[in-house]
Parts: structure tokens; sequence; C-alpha cells
């Protein structure tokens, strides 16, 4: 079996938070989502469970985050810069969060942060490849 990530995340409005992860470019499965929950697929390996509040009381009762607050950012690693900087467009026209923290140019590397309609974190990263093979190689 492929060995795959569900990450799972406590949303306050499944409907806005579908519109919002569909506008990124994620793809709704709707053999796992119903009224408390959907599954939107980024990769084969990589699949986001979108969770109502009331059903995520039924997984645990731990506490949420406190507004303001990051408990942990997930990365998405994109093909190129400007793929990065169209997710990050894609989240601001949607309403959210567009550059959370400052853009971070490495040259080789390029990330821009966003946050979700729950202000859960994404970095959107580009890494250029030829650049990390002469760093392995190194």
């Amino acid at each position: 079996m492929t060995k795959m990530l569900f990450v799972s995340l406590p949303v306050a409005d499944l409907t806005a938070s579908i519109a919002f992860y569909e506008a990124l470019g994620f793809e709704r499965n709707p053999q796992l989502c119903d009224d408390t929950g959907a599954c939107m697929v980024w990769s084969e390996a990589i699949q986001v469970m979108l969770i109502t509040h009331a059903k995520w009381r039924t997984l645990t009762q731990r506490p949420f985050p406190p507004a303001g607050t990051c408990a942990s950012m997930l990365s998405l690693a994109m093909d190129s810069r400007d793929a990065v900087d169209a997710m990050n467009r894609a989240a601001a026209a949607h309403g959210r969060q567009a550059d959370v923290n400052p853009p971070e140019d490495l040259g080789f590397m390029y990330s821009r942060d966003l946050a979700d309609p729950d202000r859960h974190m994404w970095g959107i990263v580009w890494m250029d490849p030829a650049a990390m093979s002469t760093a392995q190689e190194g």
C-alpha cells in the first residue's frame, strides 16, 4: 500500500472551508464527504480532512488552540515560484490571510505562508531542483 498522509483540521464553517480549499487547487473526494466533514485531495498521497467542530468533539475533548496562536504549520511543495504566488493570491481573493509571515526568497527556495478560514497555517514552497541536486552532491 502507498504511504499516505491524512491531515485532519477542525473547521467552523464546512461549506466555506470546502470552497477555500477548492480555490487553492484541492479536489473534493465525494466518497469521504458528508455534512460533518469533507476529504480534500491534494495528491494521491496527501489528503486533508475538514471536520466540523461538532464532529471533532466526538474525536477528542482537547481544547482548540486560542485565537491568535499557531499549533502547527503544514507546507505544500509547488512546481514554480509562479505557482506559489498564484496560491497566495487565491487565498487572498477568497477573503483569507495571505502572507501571514514575510515571504522568504533564498534564491534556491521561495516560500509564502497563508491561513485558511480557521487560521490553520500553510507554507507554500518552491525549491529549485537543480540547486537541491547540487546541495546533495556536495
